[in-house]
């Protein structure tokens, strides 16, 4: 299964219909997100994904449904990893939280074509290069290693390319509503805080895409399933920050669960010639790892809160 023309037309046409829906429509006006709207969102969804995997299981058979289940779990799962970078990239730059949803829509429409064409070329390398697939095996394994034994900071005030834009275009002194460009009495064109915002946001993602993409390939190479994966857990993430957004410190043990998650599906890749790991067994695996850690920090912040059990 690589997605028959008419398949790819449609999900794209889905997906575009989503996002006018978003925009257009339930958030046209600024607001800030409230948590009963964040968690009807991200149950909805949840909800769509399901429903779109348990089409693919009926359509496909069971081995493509669970590719999609777990691709879908494991981009979930590593993007909650990005809302600790989003949080940090919104309080550095003082973000209102009216047009928090602003930059995250934006930054998600982008991180939509880029991931799309990391997908392809991706895919594409793997058809023609099959020892390929050690390399990114390898890849997997070290980054897994190395968000285990590192803490990772944020410093937005580093970036070369936001430098780079800073200098470029002039910028106004403050937020100018969802504008990212304005034009003021003297005809100059400057750019608006909420522009460098999706600069630093969209050069996170692409970050993250080198890390994520490769680990949905190791459990499938159905470019179809991969991208559709991607997509699914892109659009519930703006929705998941703001649920979360007040509670991401609680999930402080997630990161070493994440790591072991890339650790096994690199090892999956770089053993695939000897040994092939059934789907069913990576999805236990991965959905166990991911449970673990999350049980893991929300009982070792409970202990250490102040004045638990008083």
């Amino acid at each position: 299964m690589t997605g028959t023309p008419l398949l790819w037309v449609g999900f794209s046409a889905f997906v575009l219909i989503m996002l006018a829906l978003d925009l257009g429509v339930f958030n046209r006006h600024e607001h800030e997100i409230r948590m009963r709207e964040a968690a009807a969102w991200s149950a909805a969804w949840i909800t769509l994904s399901l429903i779109f995997g348990a089409g693919v299981w009926w359509a496909e058979g069971p081995d493509k449904g669970l590719e999609f289940l777990t691709g879908w779990l494991v981009e979930k799962a590593l993007s909650v990893d990005n809302l600790f970078v989003f949080l940090a990239i919104f309080t550095y730059f003082a973000v209102p939280k009216k047009l928090q949803h602003t930059a995250l829509f934006w930054g998600v429409f982008g991180a939509l074509v880029m991931r799309a064409v990391f997908i392809f070329l991706g895919g594409a390398l793997l058809h023609a290069f099959e020892w390929i697939i050690y390399v990114f095996g390898a890849f997997l394994v070290f980054t897994g290693v190395r968000l285990m034994v590192t803490e990772e900071e944020v410093h937005p005030e580093k970036n070369r390319v936001l430098r780079l834009c800073r200098r470029i275009f002039p910028a106004t002194p403050d937020y100018v509503g969802k504008h990212f460009f304005v034009r003021g009495a003297d005809k100059v064109l400057r750019a608006t805080p909420l522009f460098f915002v999706l600069v630093v946001v969209e050069i996170s993602d692409v970050m993250f895409a080198v890390d994520s993409i490769p680990a949905v390939f190791a459990i499938t190479t159905d470019t179809f399933i991969v991208y559709t994966s991607n997509v699914f857990a892109i659009l519930g993430l703006r929705a998941l920050y703001f649920l979360l957004a007040g509670s991401l410190g609680r999930f402080h043990l997630l990161r070493h669960g994440l790591s072991l998650v890339l650790m096994f599906v690199g090892l999956k890749m770089l053993i695939v010639e000897w040994i092939k790991i059934p789907i069913g067994v990576s999805l236990g695996v991965i959905a166990g790892l991911i449970f673990v850690s999350i049980v893991a920090s929300l009982v070792f912040t409970k202990r250490e809160e102040p004045g638990a059990g008083k």
